[in-house]
């Protein structure tokens, strides 16, 4: 059968006739990194840190998700699946990658709110007093449900339009603010305006903005050449955007002595700065409510053999994000990074120690792979792993020493080495893969599309 356009190899390894060059995919990574949440998360260490302590958090940050990326990336790209293939036999099981489709999909739901909360704070300061900020909050969140449930003609040139005038927003933003200030002072002098965050807790905060893209990374990374353009493109296109996006954040909040994201645009570039806020918050929100919407669909199938309808499903985790949007999440946006940048790393240390250290899975993963298909079957759930996955995130949260996505990293990579040596690491249960273009797969689609 021939290869169709467009073929996202959803069920499947990527064949090599598909791999891309590594710079249009770097491309890709800088826009993952580019948008408004990596702004905020700079106004947000601006507010609490000096402009130092901030950039050596955002390069801490970076540098620890780097190598997070280029190592389960690596992964992805040696066998050419994408994460919710990949986990089920690196440690996690069939229910074990629901569950982390799961959690990616909770942590979906909680960036669903923060943003809503971002563009009701940009409606009220547009039309003020006519409505408290959270019924904006849950009026935008219920409007961005109803796209995503029944469909939106133009979101694609909507996407087109908003993220080149966010980049011109962040720029123009910079431009008219430090022209009004001395650049020497804000990077050398000026001392933050909140309460003080120190340079391990905002490196937890820096890798927690990006900690999901992270261990999705093989998502992208499938589509690579070689190992060397998993760490091209991871280098240049997240140093670049957590930088420049991050750093402008922390200039912005130094010179304009607030971490209000909708106060500094408000400053720097006038009202209509908020118009590009709430078109662009728009586009990233679609994205988050249907893939979260997508974890819990696949997860109540895969756990409990249940077919959830997407429209209701859709409906009610976008009234939950609304609710979070209007109850006001987003005024614990750091709580909510801290505690990203703890539960995710241990998928990374998982995956990492089972695919290069205990290898209890990897020989079904080699076989099939010099024959181009997926293993015949995977384990049906690990309960060592999911152990190891809360306790490992429970010591990065608690520990109160060293950076705190580190410390879970390694933490689950201990424990799941000492597992292995000790033949705790074994499934219970055996699933059947569904190979692409059998009878069993084809069923399977026309079952989702029921």
């Amino acid at each position: 059968m021939s290869e169709q356009l467009g073929e996202d190899f959803a069920l499947s390894r990527v064949k090599p006739s598909a791999q891309k060059h590594w710079f249009g995919i770097a491309v890709q990574r800088f826009g993952q990194v580019s948008a408004l949440s990596q702004f905020l998360l700079g106004a947000t260490l601006g507010y609490a840190m000096s402009f130092a302590d901030a950039f050596l958090s955002l390069i801490l940050g970076a540098v620890l998700l780097e190598i997070i990326m280029v190592i389960v990336g690596i992964i992805g790209q040696k066998e050419g699946l994408n994460t919710s293939l990949l986990a089920r036999w690196t440690g996690f099981g069939e229910i074990g990658a629901s569950i982390v489709g799961l959690a990616i999909g909770i942590s979906l739901i909680g960036w669903f709110g923060i943003q809503s909360g971002i563009s009701a704070q940009s409606l009220d300061v547009l039309m003020p007093g006519v409505m408290p900020v959270w019924a904006w909050s849950l009026l935008f969140g219920i409007a961005v449900t109803a796209i995503v449930a029944f469909g939106f003609i133009g979101m694609q040139w909507l996407a087109n339009i908003t993220v080149p005038l966010f980049l011109i927003l962040v720029a123009w933003s910079i431009t008219s603010e430090l022209l009004r200030h001395d650049v020497v002072e804000l990077l050398t002098r000026s001392e933050p305006a909140g309460p003080s965050l120190s340079i391990w807790q905002g490196t937890a905060i820096v890798a927690g903005g990006l900690i999901v893209g992270a261990i999705i990374t093989s998502d992208m990374t499938r589509f690579n050449r070689s190992g060397a353009d998993v760490v091209k493109q991871t280098v240049v296109g997240v140093t670049l955007g957590e930088l420049v996006i991050g750093g402008a954040g922390v200039l912005l909040a130094h010179a304009a002595r607030t971490g209000d994201i909708v106060a500094i645009v408000t400053s720097s570039v006038g009202i209509v700065g908020l118009f590009v806020v709430i078109t662009g918050t728009l586009k990233i929100n679609d994205w988050n409510l249907y893939s979260s919407t997508l974890g819990l669909v696949n997860f109540i199938s895969t756990a409990f053999s249940k077919n959830l309808n997407r429209v209701t499903t859709t409906w009610v985790l976008g009234i939950v994000g609304s609710i979070l949007a209007a109850a006001g999440i987003l005024d614990r946006f750091t709580e909510f990074l801290m505690i990203l940048g703890v539960a995710f790393p241990p998928i990374a240390g998982i995956m990492l120690a089972e695919y290069f250290i205990v290898k209890r899975w990897r020989g079904d993963l080699d076989e099939s792979r010099a024959k181009g298909v997926l293993p015949a079957e995977a384990p049906r759930i690990v309960p060592a792993t999911l152990v190891i996955w809360f306790a490992s995130a429970l010591v990065g949260y608690f520990l109160e020493w060293g950076i705190a996505p580190l410390v879970s990293l390694f933490t689950s990579m201990i424990l799941y080495v000492i597992a292995g040596k000790l033949g705790l690491v074994r499934g219970i249960g055996t699933a059947k893969t569904l190979q692409p273009g059998s009878e069993a797969e084809a069923e399977d689609q026309q079952s989702s599309k029921r």
